[in-house]
């Protein structure tokens, strides 16, 4: 599967817009296995589905991915699915300050209710401050709780060895809880 994916990274990123719908196909159950986490394992198949396929709306929105490998665009379909969690999370507060739109979910599983959007919208603002502070244990958790990659994966990407990312990853999740205690 590596080299399909490698040739497939390579077309992509020359401009084949077939080559990533391939990629897309031949990633996705990998795609769904994220998404699925990020509802919480409940994983209604259409909720687990719309995710992924608002993730692959704005993977390729982008102007010419540069992809370097399997683990790169996981990454980058990682930041993808924390964009359209914070997007939804932001049209529910939106709603509850009488934004007058009508709120169009993606689905029941996504944060529906003012304190499920609350949630993601201060585990986004922790990770933003996260990143100012380290960027690398910011990445670390995006790779790791958005994009499902494991410790192993991440460090093979980074260049670290698996310790180092694991530790980054236990000072990230306190860095974290404190920011979100402290906000709430």
């Amino acid at each position: 599967m590596n080299d399909s994916v490698t040739e497939l990274l390579g077309a992509a990123e020359s401009g084949d817009g077939d080559a990533q719908n391939r990629l897309f196909s031949l990633l996705y159950d990998e795609l769904r296995r994220c998404a699925h986490r990020q509802l919480g394992g409940a994983g209604e198949t259409l909720s687990t589905t719309a995710l992924v396929h608002e993730t692959y709306v704005k993977l390729i929105a982008a102007d010419r991915m540069r992809l370097e490998s399997r683990q790169h665009f996981m990454a980058l379909a990682a930041r993808a699915m924390r964009q359209v969690l914070v997007d939804h999370a932001r049209r529910i507060g939106a709603g509850k300050r009488g934004g007058g739109a009508a709120l169009v979910t993606l689905d029941d599983r996504l944060p529906d209710t003012p304190s499920e959007a609350a949630e993601v919208l201060a585990l986004d603002q922790a990770l933003n401050e996260l990143e100012r502070i380290d960027e690398r244990a910011a990445r670390v958790v995006q790779l790791h709780f958005f994009g499902g990659l494991g410790f192993a994966e991440i460090a093979e990407l980074e260049g670290l060895n698996e310790r180092t990312i694991k530790r980054d990853w236990q000072a990230a999740r306190l860095m974290l809880a404190s920011a979100m205690n402290a906000g709430g």
